[in-house]
């Protein structure tokens, strides 16, 4: 745990001390990154026999959680533009209206 700690303190200095540096081509090695890191958890997941056997039941799981994820950034995204449009008047949120 501290060695994850360290490392993304780590980060945070070294990002501190290049903030005023140009890194243009940083963007394409972050996704490539993160495209090994998803690669690599996927190669253990499909290595882990508990998680291959149990798939069925972890994808219902997943499905719920992601319906429910969506339910609730909508309704919170719909609740947020309603307090900040219809107290103002404007109606459906269309700038420069009423």
């Amino acid at each position: 745990m501290f060695i994850v700690i360290g490392i993304m303190l780590s980060g945070i200095l070294v990002g501190y001390l290049l903030r005023a540096k140009r890194l243009n081509e940083i963007h394409k090695v972050i996704t490539l990154l993160i495209w090994l890191l998803l690669f690599l958890l996927g190669n253990e997941a499909g290595g882990n026999e508990a998680i291959v056997k149990g798939l069925h039941t972890l994808g219902v799981e997943a499905l719920v959680i992601t319906i429910a994820a969506v339910a609730g950034s909508s309704l919170c995204a719909w609740a947020l533009w309603r307090s900040l449009y219809a107290k103002n008047g404007r109606g459906r949120g269309g700038e420069g209206e009423g």
